[in-house]
C-alpha cells in the first residue's frame, strides 16, 4: 500500500526534480526539492522499468552520504508532497546526518514536504509562500475487512505525522487535529504563529525601502552621475572634431536641469 500525503490537486508538470549543488562555500552543499517525493521516477518504456527517482529516500540516502557531518546543507523546497514513506524517511536522514540543515520554502511546501521541512535545524519561509498540513490519504480497494484495515492503518500514520509537528511546534494536539482533518493552507505569518518555521524571509526588500531622505540622495547621484557622462561626450566632441559644445537656446540642459529640480523639490514636499 502506497499512502500519499499530496493535496487533492493536479500534480505539477515541470519536473526540476531533486538537485544537489554546491555553494560558493565549500562548506555548505545547496539541495533542491522540486517535485513531489515519489519511491519510483517515470515509466521508462525503451527499457520497461521506472527510471529512478531523483526525489526517493535512497537517491536521498546516497547523496546526503558524500556530505561531510561538519559541513552544512541548504535545502530548498518547493514540491507537493509526494509519498509518506519516502518523506517520513528523507526526515529522519536529515535528522541522521549530523550536519546542519538549513531549509527553505521557495514556492509550497505542502503535506510531507512540509514534514520534510521539520528536519532542518533553521526553517524559513520566503514571502508569498505557502504550506499545507493535512491527513494522509489513500486510493484503496478491496473488501470491507481489508478496507477497515486500511483506515486503521491510517490513524496510525496521522497520529505518527502529527508527532513531528508537535515536536518543535507550540501547537495543542487537539488543534493541530482540527487544522489537519480541515486540510489548512498556512501563510509564512501562521507558520511562524504556531511555531512550524523559525523565520520569514523578505530576502532583503524591507531593508531596501528607502527613506526620502536616502531617494533623494540617490536621485542626486544620478544627476552628477548624468551631468559627468555630458560633460565627458561632450569633452570627446571636442576632441574629435575641434568643436565647442551646444550652449546656445537650442541647449537642452537648462530644460533638463530645472526639471530635475522640480522633481527633486516635489519629492521632498511629498507631491
Amino acid at each position: 500500500m502506497e499512502v500519499k500525503t499530496m493535496p487533492k490537486m493536479e500534480k505539477l508538470q515541470n519536473k526540476t526534480n531533486f538537485c544537489f549543488q554546491q555553494a560558493e562555500d565549500p562548506a555548505v552543499h545547496l539541495l533542491y526539492i522540486y517535485d513531489d517525493v515519489t519511491a519510483y521516477g517515470d515509466w521508462n518504456w525503451n527499457t520497461w522499468e521506472y527510471e529512478e527517482s531523483e526525489t526517493s529516500a535512497k537517491y536521498f540516502r546516497d547523496q546526503l552520504a558524500a556530505i561531510p557531518a561538519d559541513h552544512t546543507i541548504e535545502l530548498h523546497i518547493n514540491s507537493n508532497g509526494g509519498s509518506v514513506k519516502e518523506g517520513v524517511t528523507i526526515y529522519n536522514l536529515l535528522k541522521q546526518s549530523g550536519s546542519k540543515v538549513k531549509g527553505i520554502v521557495d514556492g509550497v511546501a505542502y503535506s510531507v514536504a512540509f514534514v520534510i521541512l521539520q528536519a532542518c535545524d533553521e526553517r524559513i519561509m520566503g514571502v508569498g509562500t505557502t504550506a499545507l498540513i493535512h491527513e494522509p490519504w489513500v486510493t484503496a480497494s478491496g473488501n470491507a475487512r481489508e478496507l477497515r484495515k486500511m483506515a486503521d492503518d491510517l490513524d496510525v500514520l496521522t497520529a505518527s505525522n502529527r508527532k513531528i509537528f508537535l515536536e518543535r511546534s507550540s501547537l495543542e494536539e487537539q488543534q493541530l487535529m482540527d487544522m489537519m482533518e480541515a486540510e489548512t493552507f498556512l501563510t509564512p505569518d501562521d507558520c511562524l504563529q504556531y511555531g512550524l518555521i523559525d523565520k520569514v524571509e523578505d530576502y532583503g526588500y524591507a531593508q531596501n525601502g528607502a527613506t526620502v531622505e536616502e531617494m533623494q540622495k540617490r536621485l542626486q547621484e544620478v544627476v552628477q552621475h548624468m551631468k559627468a557622462a555630458k560633460s565627458f561626450k561632450e569633452q570627446l566632441e571636442i576632441m574629435q572634431n575641434g568643436k565647442k559644445p551646444d550652449t546656445g537656446k537650442n541647449s537642452k540642459e537648462p530644460e533638463q536641469k530645472n526639471t530635475l529640480q522640480g522633481f527633486l523639490q516635489g519629492f521632498r514636499k511629498g507631491e
